[in-house]
């Protein structure tokens, strides 16, 4: 396997990992912080959706330190197929969420025009989403060639 930005045990791979937890944070925070948020199913699924995002991303995170550490490369067929998997299900979550949510907020600020001053902290959260999906894709298209050049 080759050891390219964006490897499970390298710097670009711990900001990549990083940089999607503190994403999917921030989204939670935004979101939670509006009033009646949870009578929406897509701000529940967006928060669901995120709350695995960071768990997922912490985890690898710190995989990803403990090997920088150790100054390892993590090559391992196994655990490659491991985080090849993880990515591509949380990736999917994440655009769902955030797409589904991106939707709703359309229709309360342009299309009804109820915007009762919760709408920028929709806004941010699903913005945060976006990027949080961003990266996570990233990371999913490095491990997915990282699994297929090993």
């Amino acid at each position: 396997m080759k050891d390219f930005a964006g490897t499970p045990g390298t710097f670009t791979g711990l900001v990549l990992r990083v940089s999607q937890c503190l994403f999917a944070a921030g989204s939670i925070a935004s979101v939670v912080t509006a009033a009646g948020f949870f009578r929406y199913t897509a701000f529940c699924y967006l928060i669901a959706s995120m709350g695995l995002q960071v768990f997922w991303s912490f985890a690898l995170a710190w995989l990803d330190s403990y090997a920088l550490v150790k100054k390892k490369i993590i090559h391992n067929p196994i655990l490659v197929s491991l985080f090849v998997i993880g990515d591509w299900v949380t990736a999917t979550l994440s655009l769902s969420a955030a797409a589904s949510s991106a939707g709703i907020a359309v229709l309360f600020y342009r299309d009804l025009g109820v915007c009762h001053g919760d709408c920028l902290k929709y806004q941010m959260s699903i913005s945060l989403a976006f990027m949080s999906w961003v990266t996570i894709k990233t990371s999913a298209l490095i491990m997915l060639w990282i699994l297929f050049t090993g």
